[in-house]
């Protein structure tokens, strides 16, 4: 991976983070930073379950590997909520 598709990877992530956050439900009590970071996780492990489905590249938005990338960031920022509320 070059470092175009790096910068692009993580610009992404950062819009997958802030999807994901909206999906879940109510408040969460984390922050910006910790959305972020778990946008760009989902979208690299989303890209990858992408690849290995054989629908990462698709002619067009690939909307499924979006969708597979917005689940992984709703349930990463769910998680994440609800560790931070058990402190």
């Amino acid at each position: 991976m070059e470092i175009s598709g790096i910068i692009s990877a993580i610009v992404i992530g950062i819009v997958i983070g802030v999807l994901g956050r909206l999906v879940v439900p109510g408040r969460q009590r984390i922050g910006v930073l910790w959305t972020i970071l778990v946008g760009i996780a989902a979208a690299f492990v989303g890209t990858g379950i992408a690849a290995g489905l054989d629908v990462a590249d698709t002619k067009g938005i690939d909307w499924i590997e979006m969708a597979i990338q917005v689940g992984l960031a709703a349930v990463g920022v769910a998680a994440l909520d609800r560790v931070r509320a058990r402190r």
